[in-house]
This record gives C-alpha cells, structure tokens and sequence, in this order.
C-alpha cells in the first residue's frame, strides 16, 4: 500500500488515536478508497469498522487517494454506527453497481451490434450468390435462344472479341499493334461499295474492317485529319470488339450503315458540296451509331433501366451509344483525331452527338419537318442547313435495308424481328406493356414491314430525292417495290387464313 511512482509521489496522513497517540499513515496515489479505509482502520485499532475522517474544525473528509496531507493538525478516525452506513460508503457502492451494471450493458449492446453484423453479411453473401447464379442462368438462356435462332437460319451471328459488361463502365481496346490482314480490294470490290446494291452478307469481320479503312482513305479522311494509320486500324478493331453479339444491332449492322453512308456520298456528289470535315463526321457517326447496343429498344424506359435512369428517359441508347464512342477515342491508342486542332475537335465531338441522338426513332417526325423546311432554299454553305442534312442521311443509311436487293434485304428482317422477340417476351415475363409490332403472336414479316416501308422510308427518302433527284432509281425506287412485294404476301397470307 506504501509503494510511490516517480509521477505521483506518496501521500502522508497524520492521525489522532484516541486523542492520545499520532500516526503517520502512507499511501499511494493509486490506491482505491477501499483500500485507503482498510489501512485508517487499522491504523486506528477499528478493523472491520465503518468510519470516517474529520478535521479538527470536525468537518468531513473524503476518504480517497487524493485527500489532502494534513500536518501539522491531525485528522481524526470516528467509527460510525453499524446500522446506518456512511454517505460515503453508499456511494461509493451505488458506482460500484452502476460501473459493473453499465460494462454489462456495454458488452451486451456488443455484442448485439457484432452478431447483427454478421448476419448482414451472411445476407449479403446469399443475395450475391443467388445473383451470380441467376447471371449464370441468364447466360444459358441466352445461348440457348442464340443456338435456336441459328438452328432456325433466322438470324447470322457475329463473332465479338469483346462485350461490355452490363454497368457499361469499361471499354477494353487492343493495345497491340493490330494483326488483321491487309486485304487489296479488287477493282469490282470498290465500284461495288459505291452501290446500295452490296451484298453485305459475303463478308467476315476481317474483310468488313478493311473495308472501312479503305472509305476513311478513299474519302481523303485520313490525310484531311492527319491520322495515324496504324491508329485507324486499333480504332477499327475497339469499334468492332464493342458491338454486341446482337441478332440485329451487332457490327454487321454497323458496316452496312457505313457502307451506305459510303455510297450516298459517292451517289449524291457530297464530296463537291461538303467539307471533308462535314464527310468525317457522317462516316465516323455511321461507325459509331449503335455502339454497345445491348439488343433491346425502348424497352429502357420501361423498364426504368441504368441507362434510363441515367439519362433521365432521354434518348438512353443513343446517349450510351455517344458516351461509348468517346470513351474509345479518348484512349490516346484509338484517337483518331489526336492530331486535330482543339477547338476543331470540340465542333466535331458536337457535331458527332447531335447526329446519333438524331436516330433515336423517337425523334423521326421533328427531324424530317426540320429538313423540308430548309428544302425550298437549301444552302450548303450555311452550316444549320448542312446539319439539317446530316442528321436525315444518318436517319436514311440507319434504316435503308429495303433500299438493297430482296436477297440481302430480307434476313435483315428476319435478325429484327428476332430482336424484337427476345424484348417482346421478357416484357411479358416482366409485365411491362408490349409493342404491337415486336408481339410474336401478332406480327408477320409483311404486316411488320408494309406500314414501316410505306409511313416512314418512302416518305424521308422521296423528301431527300427532291434535293438530290438521282437517288430516285437507285434507292427510291427499291423501296417501292419492295412495299409491292410485302403486300402481295400479306395478301397471300390473307387468302391462306
């Protein structure tokens, strides 16, 4: 009990006993009241004797470690009566309890908290679990509807390296310097390309890559942006691995809208009437339109997707289909434009979103009245009426299957409707509210696309032949006939039902 620290030096207590005999008491600073009182005690000849300590002025003094040392008078040790416990006493023993009760408390609130903790994340592993099995799930059900459509020939697959995972948050280019070979297209091949009439079919991935370095070349769009070759090559292929395998919106889709846009250029003379920054534009936006299409359309909104979300219902596809396109060219070993004047740059970026939200079909009637009311006084040099332009040519290469021959033409509407499906039934399975034109049990190729060809193609292509009159043999006339040909068949299912 005597022992002393060097912080805190030993405390010395003067005692009266019995009015007859001082004592010096020591203790430590560390000492409890507890064992403070046992010492006065027995300092005092009152073992196992309540008391406590007065002053000669016969105030009390706590009994503790830091009781005040108290020479030259002496403090006085009283036994207090067995049947009434000091004040000191009660208290101390009310903290005693309190103390001992509140550490329970404490422990118990512990370990409450720890085992609700654990319990979370025992849901949280189940929840993740159940997830990953029903990605799983979702996958098999996928390839099986891949492995019947193919069974069916409705629909041609595209092989792709690379699909985005469905938060869309990561773009994957090829790093290394691409390996797809060089093809030299023949002479027939690129008087071919210049035409709505290529069959788009014929071609693998590879050849479909070469073509499109070949227009960026033709067109003088390479030197006009000072690219580096090998650059366009590595952009071609992170375009190419960022479209999904999709029955219809997949990168076969993407090079036949380029080639189009290829064509018309070529059949409307636009090399005379444009810049070649305005035909950069048009094919880098055909390229881009539909990047990382995930296969189904206005299914987002709907559905109250990511995407709707995150675009507030407006446009949410085509809006992802810009965010994609820009997250490849901002890679500096896929910017093709790395090598153009900032200021440059940010029209094209500009002008590059403005065209793909143009194709949202949302947006189809706005567009085309925007166009006929600049027809009359059309001026390529004024930049709001090329713009106007712009926008309906992507919309016309987007949609100009039924402009190419029946034979390339018809297993397109096979792979859309295909697409269409696939969202037709997960709306029902979801019980969101089904398109009449998508519904399997409703629609037929005819009836899908006689209204199509008759309300929308013919009337935007027929606006656009009044500006630019020879595309009336080669892609308006197409387009009447192929609206002949879907109505005789309806009227043969028709006389058949």
């Amino acid at each position: 009990m005597g022992s002393s620290s060097s912080s805190f030096p030993p405390r010395n207590i003067y005692l009266d006993v019995d009015g007859k005999v001082q004592k010096q008491v020591v203790f430590s600073r560390h000492c409890s009241p507890c064992d403070i009182k046992e010492l006065l005690c027995s300092s005092s000849n009152l073992p196992n004797t309540a008391i406590k300590v007065i002053n000669p002025e016969g105030a009390m003094v706590s009994i503790d470690a830091t009781m005040p040392a108290n020479s030259p008078f002496l403090y006085k040790v009283v036994p207090l009566s067995t049947d009434q416990p000091g004040r000191e006493d009660m208290f101390q023993s009310v903290l005693s309890q309190v103390a001992e009760q509140f550490t329970a408390f404490r422990i118990s609130e512990l370990k409450s908290e720890v085992t609700n903790r654990l319990a979370a994340l025992e849901k949280r592993v189940e929840v993740e679990g159940l997830k990953v099995v029903e990605i799983e799930k979702c996958k098999n059900d996928l390839k099986k509807l891949r492995d019947e459509m193919t069974s069916r020939g409705g629909s041609v697959s595209c092989s792709c390296k690379f699909n985005f995972s469905e938060d869309g948050k990561k773009v994957t280019p090829r790093r290394d310097v691409p390996t797809y070979p060089k093809y030299t297209l023949s002479q027939e091949t690129i008087e071919a390309l210049k035409k709505p009439t290529f069959d788009v079919w014929h071609w693998e991935h590879n050849e479909m890559l070469s073509c499109l370095e070949f227009m960026y070349h033709d067109l003088g769009l390479v030197k006009e942006f000072n690219m580096n070759p090998i650059i366009l090559k590595r952009w071609l292929l992170a375009i190419q691995e960022n479209y999904r395998n999709n029955p219809f919106h997949n990168f076969r889709h993407c090079f036949c809208v380029s080639q189009m846009m290829y064509g018309m250029i070529h059949l409307c003379n636009l090399q005379g009437k444009l810049t070649l920054t305005d035909l950069g534009i048009l094919m880098t936006t055909a390229v881009c339109h539909d990047l990382d299409h995930p296969g189904y359309n206005n299914y987002q909104i709907n559905a109250r997707t990511e995407l709707a979300v995150r675009y507030n219902d407006i446009s949410p596809l085509e809006n992802h289909h810009c965010a994609v396109a820009f997250q490849i060219l901002s890679l500096p070993e896929c910017n093709i434009f790395a090598n153009v004047d900032p200021e440059a740059f940010k029209k094209i970026r500009q002008a590059i979103i403005t065209l793909i939200l143009a194709t949202d079909m949302a947006r189809h009637g706005e567009i085309l009245e925007g166009f006929k009311q600049k027809l009359d006084n059309f001026d390529f040099s004024n930049e709001e009426h090329v713009m106007c332009l712009q926008k309906v040519l992507i919309k016309c290469c987007d949609i100009s299957n039924e402009v190419r021959p029946t034979e390339v033409a018809e297993p397109w509407v096979d792979c859309l409707l295909e697409e269409y499906f696939m969202q037709s039934d997960r709306e029902k399975s979801e019980g969101l509210p089904v398109a009449p034109f998508m519904d399997r049990d409703k629609v037929t190729k005819p009836t899908a696309q006689i209204g199509f060809i008759k309300f929308v193609l013919i009337p935007m292509f027929e606006t656009v032949m009044k500006l630019f009159p020879q595309i009336e043999e080669i892609m308006v006339q197409p387009l009447r006939d192929s609206r002949d040909h879907y109505e005789e068949l309806k009227q043969l299912e028709d006389s058949m039902t």
